[in-house]
């Protein structure tokens, strides 16, 4: 990449991936969810031994129904759970398998635990047919309104996020309203929109008045895409925090990628180091 290309002509974002934040409130969410789920499948084993030790053949219509209804409360909660985990840490389309299932598992868990049940009350001989049609038909129908709250009709995606961001990260530049920055995408795309702006207003000069979009960063180890631990980066390779380290160079955006996620904080140092002027 040049070092004289403009910061204008540079895209602030690429690829979007989830926060350290993020990370930890989805996994946090997950297995909150996962919680609800054994609860909810438990509350359906529960049912099955009664069903066999005949305790619903001529009574205990309301234990059964309240049976139901726990199972539908406890698997509406897992799936809510999980969608909010889904925004927060999204799957890719990129894998079709493990974006189907990552998403529509709220819908798949809740079928598991009340399918069984419901066919087992239907296929009960002992139970009193009044009682049967009674219990049959409200788990088919808290059965149906669980499984619509575990199905995401339109569930977010890594390549979404990423559209999102270029979008906002864009409105942020331009200074125009940020229609497009959604809570889980505004707060990467500004701070790669202030970083731009923070290192394209140092590198400015009279051969690049509008500043420059080139950065400096210790390179990931190994030939890793992306380092383990996170970085600073620089405004060119001859600072002294990068003698005798193997730099990478290129945008804002693609540090980020990474890993080396903020401007260092001597820029006025660095500018002389680089030749930039004195810092203003």
């Amino acid at each position: 990449m040049s070092d004289d290309k403009p910061a204008a002509e540079t895209d602030i974002t690429k690829d979007w991936r989830a926060t350290q934040g993020q990370e930890a409130a989805a996994k946090r969410l997950r297995i909150f969810a996962v919680l609800a789920w054994i609860v909810a499948i438990g509350g359906e084993i529960a049912g099955i031994v009664l069903l066999y030790k005949h305790k619903f053949d001529h009574g205990n219509l309301p234990l059964l129904i309240g049976i139901l209804a726990g199972i539908a409360i406890f698997a509406i909660g897992g799936s809510l759970m999980w969608k909010a985990a889904n925004k927060q840490d999204p799957a890719s389309k990129a894998e079709p398998f493990k974006f189907f299932v990552q998403n529509q598992l709220g819908a798949i868990i809740t079928l598991i635990a009340f399918l069984p049940l419901i066919v087992l009350i239907f296929l009960d001989k002992d139970m009193d047919p009044k009682n049967k049609k009674i219990a049959g038909g409200i788990g088919v129908a808290l059965a149906a309104v669980a499984t619509l709250f575990g199905v995401s009709f339109n569930p977010p995606s890594v390549e979404q996020y990423t559209q999102d961001m270029n979008k906002c990260a864009a409105q942020i530049k331009a200074k125009e309203p940020t229609t497009a920055c959604s809570p889980e995408v505004a707060s990467q795309a500004q701070d790669i929109a202030r970083d731009s702006s923070t290192v394209a207003d140092a590198t400015k000069s009279a051969a690049n008045p509008a500043g420059q979009d080139v950065v400096y960063w210790i390179a990931p180890e190994n030939g890793a895409k992306r380092s383990d631990t996170p970085h600073v980066f620089h405004l060119c390779a001859a600072v002294s925090p990068l003698r005798g380290k193997t730099v990478n160079q290129g945008s804002v955006t693609e540090a980020y990628e990474q890993n080396a996620s903020r401007i260092t904080k001597q820029i006025a140092m660095e500018q002389k180091q680089c030749g930039f002027g004195d810092s203003k």
